[in-house]
């Protein structure tokens, strides 16, 4: 029985988070420098992307470059930055033909170009209705948050919001990241086993999911074995097994 098989259609994660990791060691097994790796690892985007609709997945959140890769050799970057750019312009077409909803969150700090053409995508499929993908680029859990502190600060400073009505919930509307529920499951590859920065407020109460496969060769039974592996979790939210199983 494949993994598809094994997934249980009423509890497949609403959103799933996934920090797409090891493209450049890939490429290094394969004796091919990092850049192979990210161009290889664009295929993986692709079929997981398809795979998460396929069984009901309604968010679809992958950390495509952090705040912190920007310190990476100049050339990688660049490269990145390219392929990114000449990436939207092949893969458009296919997200509208697969009613894909495409979002990007991040500081903005992308070259102009790059910038302008992810947010004419943003645009251009905003009302399809099927799978949301997400895009954090140039993002960092830390800037998430840092930004939901400023954006409650002008709140308060012009007066539409008291400090005392500062709550959970205000803190969370006031994310960038609000633009998608919290994540159920968050997916790491490549065998590395923290988080790097990636949602960290809203995956306080998310599932992780680690796996040795590095991000080009990860596909959609990889996907669902995550999932699979998701569905046999208990999550108990703070709360004892005897008080989940009686709100069941």
């Amino acid at each position: 029985m494949t993994y598809k098989e094994q997934i249980d259609p009423q509890r497949v994660p609403n959103h799933i988070a996934i920090i797409m990791d090891g493209n450049g060691r890939w490429a290094k097994k394969q004796g091919n420098i990092r850049l192979v790796g990210h161009k290889f690892g664009v295929g993986s985007v692709r079929r997981v992307t398809q795979a998460a609709a396929q069984v009901g997945v309604k968010f679809l959140t992958l950390f495509v470059f952090s705040t912190e890769n920007w310190n990476r050799p100049a050339a990688e970057v660049q490269g990145l930055m390219t392929l990114l750019s000449s990436t939207i312009d092949s893969e458009l077409a296919d997200l509208m033909k697969n009613n894909v909803r495409l979002l990007m969150v991040g500081d903005g700090n992308l070259p102009a170009p790059l910038r302008d053409k992810m947010l004419k995508s943003v645009q251009k499929t905003k009302d399809n209705t099927g799978i949301t993908l997400i895009l954090a680029l140039s993002y960092s859990g830390r800037w998430d948050i840092t930004e939901a502190a400023r954006n409650l600060a002008r709140q308060v400073q012009d007066g539409t919001l008291k400090p005392q009505d500062i709550t959970t919930d205000t803190f969370a509307a006031a994310l960038p990241m609000s633009v998608a529920p919290d994540p159920e499951l968050v997916v790491r590859t490549s065998g590395e086993y923290r988080i790097s920065n990636f949602l960290l407020w809203q995956a306080a109460y998310s599932e992780f999911y680690f796996t040795d496969t590095l991000w080009p060769d990860f596909d959609d039974e990889q996907l669902y074995k995550a999932i699979v592996d998701f569905q046999h979790r208990e999550r108990r939210f703070g709360m004892t097994s005897e008080q989940v199983d009686n709100k069941q």
